[in-house]
């Protein structure tokens, strides 16, 4: 029986925190800007709503409704075949590839909020030059900074859920709020604020295509953290009567939220230079940071709070991805919480300075496959083909294998007999049958 648990405003901020990552603050952005604005933020929030929540309310009753690690959890709820189901709960060896270059990037965050403080790139010339040869060439500021911050998340996740996950989540997450908030009143005072909310808001089919449907309903199943086992693993720290309809409910809000005055902000300071939306994934380490330094010496006031909102996401993210595989390892190995978290972390980090040297020139071909470096396989395998396949476990699960007359009984104390017949619509048919076709379709099996 778990003892370290969440109160119920401490889950809310570390799912939101693990949900709120990356993806938010860095891709949803250049993918809205790059897709057209408004017509494709409706189908990702419609996406959020009818898919993405269902899910996240599926792998949270797996998680509440055990009180164990994922293997266990899966083991548990299966009503027959249970050992075949327990590896449904091994979905933490994707968040394990994931970290591996999550937190490469992470170090890349921690480099820039110096750069914020010291020199900022004069022109969108001199930004690129910077970023490509802190990638391409700077191996020993890259390792440097990738070896903080995996001790920083390890740190935080060997000190448990309360005292560690918990804590770190009840200060990062309401900072990150107060950052967002405070870039967005200070990008109302631009002319270019109404812009940014006319072209984040107001459907427009100029440059809407239609994979563009597919990146939406994609994303908006990425961001929320589902499908790794993170959201399932806090889950069962749960303390006992709590809403985990209503906690899901206002996690994905807050994901939302963040995605939404991030991509306000970003587009307010792009337009007022006169950017087009389209700059693409280096918006963040290229672009912005050219468009900091023309603001002066507020410049590096605002570029210093959007990096250290950026680290604060990933930080967050990367314990809750690490979280499951520590949680499994002293439950089944029966070994100390610290004991578990760095010998995992060591493991991982050693996969994770493969990825980071594989952008590097001098070991760029060696670690080069086919048309991916390591970075961009662990990437595209995660995304493309684990997470789809992790949440369609779960939803299929849940939806089919595991006592329906239990799970209707306690999801009816949530959520009315319409609603709840609706959502087990949802995870029976729409989330395999949706994110089977975005997986078949981002693996170019239609072509």
């Amino acid at each position: 029986m778990i003892k370290d648990r969440f109160s119920r405003i401490g889950f809310i901020l570390a799912a939101t925190g693990s949900a709120v990552g990356l993806g938010n603050i860095w891709k949803f952005p250049y993918i809205t800007g790059d897709n057209g604005g408004g017509l494709f933020v409706l189908v990702y929030l419609v996406t959020i709503l009818f898919v993405g929540i269902s899910v996240f309310i599926a792998e949270s009753y797996v998680g509440y409704a055990t009180h164990k690690n994922s293997v266990d959890a899966f083991e548990t709820l299966a009503k027959s075949n249970k050992q075949a189901w327990k590896f449904g709960g091994f979905t933490f060896v994707t968040a394990l590839a994931i970290l591996s270059f999550y937190v490469v990037v992470i170090g890349w965050i921690l480099k820039y909020m110096v750069v914020s403080i010291t020199t900022l790139p004069q022109s969108v010339q001199e930004a690129q030059n910077m970023f490509l040869g802190m990638l391409k060439e700077d191996m020993f500021s890259q390792i440097g900074y990738f070896v903080v911050a995996f001790l920083i998340v390890a740190f935080i996740v060997s000190k448990g859920v309360k005292s560690g996950i918990e804590r770190v989540n009840k200060i990062l997450m309401p900072a990150l709020f107060l950052l967002l908030i405070g870039m967005l009143l200070y990008s109302m005072s631009f002319d270019s604020f109404g812009t940014a909310l006319h072209f984040m808001f107001y459907p427009d089919l100029t440059h809407f295509k239609s994979e563009s449907i597919l990146i939406a309903v994609g994303h908006a199943f990425f961001t929320l953290s589902i499908g790794m086992a993170a959201i399932l693993t806090y889950s069962s720290s749960l303390e006992t009567n709590t809403n985990i309809v209503k906690s899901s409910v206002i996690v994905a809000l807050l994901d939302t939220l963040v995605a939404l005055v991030a991509g306000i902000v970003i587009f307010t300071i792009l337009f007022n230079a006169g950017f087009e939306s389209s700059q693409g994934a280096g918006l963040v380490f290229i672009t912005l940071p050219a468009l900091f330094y023309e603001f002066g010496a507020i410049g590096n006031i605002l570029s210093l709070a959007f990096f250290t909102a950026l680290a604060f996401a990933g930080i967050t993210s990367a314990i809750s991805i690490l979280e499951p595989a520590v949680r499994y390892v002293e439950e089944k190995k029966e070994v100390s919480r610290v004991k578990a978290t760095y010998m995992i972390s060591f493991g991982i980090a050693l996969i994770g300075l493969a990825t980071l040297l594989s952008n590097l020139t001098p070991f760029s071909n060696t670690l080069t496959f086919g048309d991916k470096n390591l970075f961009d396989w662990f990437d595209f395998i995660s995304s493309s083909i684990l997470l789809p396949l992790g949440g369609i476990v779960t939803a299929l699960f849940v939806g089919f294998f595991i006592d329906q007359n239990h799970l209707k009984t306690n999801m009816l104390h949530y959520m009315s007999k319409g609603v709840y017949n609706t959502w087990l619509f949802s995870i029976r048919f729409i989330v395999p049958l949706g994110v089977g076709i975005i997986m078949i379709e981002k693996l170019g099996l239609f072509s």
